[in-house]
């Protein structure tokens, strides 16, 4: 897929069309395993595919994989929706929208809304470079060296930052998890 942009290019509608259609519904699912809320999801993958198109002529498949840049936007996407959140709002569970299947161990331990909305909350406390290595590691399943390249990090720093965290995560909820 990545081979049909040229580096720094603008996208055709064709080739807009094809790129979205590649990643949207892996990247809906990104969204979806953080907000556990169908139309929020939505609109954020909506948003997300916005700014991707928007701003394609930034890309660089020397930086990053067409993928892992993606991922980038979507990551600092949702994170910015996380910060800007009104303080009290609770993300909302509906029994019949619980995922039947999870691919994640991690998915497996947050089991209840109350936990995963704690756990939120502690990982939004956290540096946005932190965030954003548990998220895309968790929730997209993206390799360590992956995330390195696409944070401009070395990735024993990548996975120092998140093994640091679930150490504080599993620390902190021990009594939970």
């Amino acid at each position: 897929m990545a081979a049909l942009f040229g580096k720094n290019s603008k996208l055709t509608r064709k080739q807009a069309d094809a790129l979205v259609r590649e990643y949207y519904d892996e990247i809906y699912v990104f969204a979806y395993k953080q907000t556990f809320d169908k139309e929020l999801a939505m609109d954020l993958t909506q948003e997300i595919f916005i700014n991707v198109l928007r701003s394609f002529d930034r890309y660089d498949a020397d930086k990053a994989s067409l993928r892992t840049w993606i991922y980038r936007i979507a990551s600092n996407r949702i994170i910015d929706y996380r910060r800007s959140r009104a303080a009290g709002e609770r993300m909302q569970l509906p029994l019949e929208d619980v995922p039947e299947e999870t691919d994640n161990g991690f998915e497996t331990l947050v089991e209840n809304r109350d936990l995963l909305q704690k756990v939120e909350s502690f990982i939004s406390g956290y540096d946005v470079s932190v965030q954003q290595i548990f998220r895309l590691h968790i929730f997209s399943d993206l390799s360590f060296a992956a995330i390195a390249q696409l944070t401009d990090s070395n990735e024993a720093s990548v996975k120092t930052a998140y093994y640091r965290l679930l150490k504080q995560i599993r620390k902190e909820f021990q009594n939970e998890l």
